[in-house]
């Protein structure tokens, strides 16, 4: 019980001390540009195509009953590339704007790096200055690990949900048929997947954090790492199926992405239950590392 109560108390003083440092407002700010300029792109290119379409359509004389059935086949081969033209995922997410699922995938790519940016520093800003001998006398190691951990990742579900949510109201005005009910539901999905995909890096940032002294380095590190595991799932992907290296894939978080939106619960647990062994090894990695070093 005195672990828990450690625990929660140095999450809630890490914080505490985020929020008031003005980095919960930096990072939002962040993710926030990074969020609408994806869509205002997406966004840009939707509305030339669906015009060009248009114009290609009144040029023939067409009518407006065929021009909505192009549209259809327009939305349904752009989800189907997103969802791998996974039949139950096609009929789950017909009727999300194509708009939200691109932004989906695309933030998907850049959360990593997102989340090593947020918390590069957690624990190698205090071991580089030796501050964090001060904390370890009053409280385990795994303890400060935790209560870092949690910190960040409590930070990272409200910038989360608080985008999704601008996203959602965003394609709500744009798209009329998008129903109240379909928008609350989807969010809510949404933003499960996105968490569930993001704890595994926030337990690498960990580890990458407790690995040297210096913030800086930590950072190098941390993005040389999702450079490897980008590499070694397009590796995977790209090899024919009787190459070796096609197993390489499944060392890397990213390789488990597609299936954190399925309908089904078991396509999703296999997903869900990758990420948080992900963030076990990681998170345990990271406590070794601070158990066995000099602080």
């Amino acid at each position: 019980m005195d672990g828990l109560k450690e625990t929660l108390v140095i999450w809630a003083a890490e914080l505490r001390r985020a929020v008031r440092s003005g980095r919960a407002i930096v990072l939002l700010g962040l993710y926030s540009m990074f969020s609408a300029l994806v869509l205002l792109v997406v966004g840009f290119v939707t509305r030339d195509l669906q015009a060009q379409l248009n114009a290609k359509l009144g040029a023939n004389g067409e009518d407006s009953e065929f021009a909505t059935k192009a549209a259809e086949q327009l939305h349904q081969g752009v989800l189907g590339f997103l969802t791998n033209n996974d039949t139950a995922m096609m009929e789950a997410l017909a009727q999300v704007p194509i708009v939200v699922l691109i932004v989906f995938k695309v933030t998907l790519f850049f959360l990593p790096a997102y989340i090593a940016l947020m918390g590069f520093d957690q624990v190698s800003g205090e071991v580089g200055p030796r501050s964090m001998r001060y904390l370890t006398v009053r409280a385990r190691r795994s303890s400060v690990l935790l209560g870092k951990f949690l910190s960040q990742a409590t930070l990272l579900v409200g910038l989360v949900l608080f985008i999704d949510l601008a996203i959602f109201i965003y394609a709500r005005i744009l798209n009329d048929d998008f129903a109240f009910g379909v928008l609350v539901l989807n969010l809510l999905k949404f933003w499960v997947a996105t968490i569930v995909f993001s704890l595994a890096y926030v337990a690498l940032t960990s580890l990458c954090s407790s690995l040297f002294r210096s913030p800086a380095v930590s950072l190098v590190f941390n993005f040389i790492l999702l450079f490897v595991f980008w590499l070694m799932d397009s590796v995977g992907r790209a090899v024919s199926a009787e190459n070796l290296l096609r197993f390489v894939r499944y060392l890397s978080p990213s390789n488990y992405s597609g299936n954190l939106l399925h309908p089904k619960l078991a396509e999703f647990a296999v997903s869900g239950a990758a990420y948080a062994a992900f963030a076990a090894v990681f998170l345990f990695g990271a406590y070794g590392v601070l158990r066995a070093r000099d602080l």
